[in-house]
């Protein structure tokens, strides 16, 4: 072969050559590319998904925060500017919001009936629970809406700075209505309070009371034997975590020998409350005391005597969304404050003296987060009392105790809840009644 033929040969093939890595590097490139898009893709659908789990989550948990709003909050506004959600008149910005809820009782007592219109039959008041009385023993269904709640919100600008106020309504307690024909129960008012800096004025929760350590619960409450809950005219002045209030007095009184309960709306001051609450990456605690002037004329009685109570409580941070709360209760002539007053504040004595009752109680319930919004609510309450010697033989009660267990899961924006609670009362005669109660429930927030 000349040279002239290598010559050609060899630049053929180099030609060949370059050509072919030419096409290998293109088709590199190309699926270089493709994975790149792919890998782009996936992102997308993971951010996507975590965005949809996170709204979920959040939706889910809009009921808990209606009923949970800490009675701590300093002078934040009380409405949000919030187009979708309110209006506006002249300069005062107004918001509302509330929830539909449905709730399924079905009752088991031991020892007697509870009223058929009775608030009890509505949700756990563990002063309630009958003991040595004759029922018809068989269980108890019960369908309710009166749990449904909402509230207005208002925000208005003035020469002193930002107003805001809050009025809330639910129908529980409602003494219109019944179960025959229309179930036309009338409104209640629960919150309704203006705040001006760090004052606050109206009815609120009491300072006394931490809303945040309240059980989610599937019924309207669960666990109220060892729990502070109260609503109550007051003035309370706010600065940073301390918070002090003067509030609405009212005397709970058991008469000799027992055989009731007297709610004399005496009280010579105001019920005084000192607080202070402190947060951090563990949750949030708060301690509290209460003073309290007991009074009671009447019946040949005029008597006084000083109540008092102290409070620890607070809500531990354990894992993403999951919590442990708890509180800690003693005192005496504090029997309104705890319990939703299974026990009364004073009792008149064989020498017809006014005594504050000791009493102390507590609580402690978990919730766990589950994923994509369910969750779950175990916990356990309890109230002890020690009552005048004198009211041994009688209907007093002396303790109270329940445990309950509940399970959510969100359907859309609705959360139902199925809960099962058992309770026991038992009186100072030794007498005991116990409450077997299921539920289901259905709440839509908006």
């Amino acid at each position: 072969m000349t040279r002239l033929g290598i010559r050609s040969v060899l630049t053929a093939t180099a030609s060949a050559l370059v050509l072919t890595a030419a096409s290998e590097a293109q088709d590199v490139t190309a699926l270089e590319d493709r994975l790149a898009a792919l890998e782009a893709m996936v992102a997308d659908l993971r951010n996507e998904l975590e965005d949809a789990r996170a709204q979920a989550d959040a939706a889910t948990d809009r009921v808990i925060e209606i009923e949970q709003r800490t009675a701590s909050a300093p002078a934040a506004p009380a409405a949000a500017a919030s187009s979708d959600r309110g209006f506006t008149m002249g300069n005062t910005q107004v918001t509302y919001g509330g929830f539909v809820d449905l709730d399924a009782h079905v009752t088991d007592l031991s020892d007697g009936d509870i009223g058929a219109t009775s608030i009890a039959r509505d949700f756990y008041i563990s002063g309630a629970t009958p003991v040595g009385g004759a029922g018809d023993g068989e269980t108890d269904f019960d369908f309710t809406a009166k749990a449904s709640r909402f509230f207005f919100a208002t925000s208005t600008e003035s020469d002193i700075g930002a107003v805001t106020g809050r009025i809330e309504f639910d129908f529980l307690g409602s003494p219109g209505g019944n179960e025959r024909v229309s179930n036309s129960y009338n409104p209640r008012m629960r919150v309704a309070w203006a705040q001006i800096g760090n004052w606050r004025v109206g009815q609120d929760w009491s300072t006394f009371t931490n809303t945040a350590v309240i059980p989610e619960s599937a019924s309207f409450l669960v666990g109220s034997d060892g729990m502070l809950f109260g609503r109550q005219a007051q003035i309370r002045y706010t600065n940073g975590g301390f918070q002090f209030a003067l509030e609405n007095p009212d005397t709970t009184v058991t008469p000799f020998g027992g055989g009731g309960r007297i709610d004399t709306g005496d009280g010579a001051l105001p019920d005084v409350v000192a607080r202070y609450n402190w947060s951090g990456d563990f949750g949030a605690m708060t301690v509290s005391a209460l003073g309290r002037n007991l009074a009671y004329e009447g019946g040949g009685v005029d008597g006084e005597a000083f109540g008092w109570g102290v409070n620890w409580s607070g809500r531990v941070t354990v894992g993403e969304g999951s919590d442990l709360r708890f509180s800690l209760t003693g005192g005496e002539g504090i029997g309104r404050y705890i319990g939703l007053n299974a026990v009364n504040g004073a009792v008149v004595t064989a020498s017809g003296d006014l005594e504050a009752i000791p009493v102390y109680g507590g609580l402690v319930a978990w919730r766990q987060q589950l994923g994509q919004g369910r969750r779950l609510s175990v916990g356990y309450s309890m109230l002890e009392a020690d009552n005048d010697i004198t009211l041994t033989g009688t209907g007093v009660t002396k303790s109270t105790r329940s445990a309950f267990g509940a399970y959510f899961f969100p359907v859309g924006p609705v959360t139902l809840g199925v809960e099962i609670l058992f309770g026991e009362r038992e009186l100072e005669n030794g007498q005991s009644g116990t409450i077997t109660r299921a539920t289901l429930s259905t709440k839509y927030p908006f």
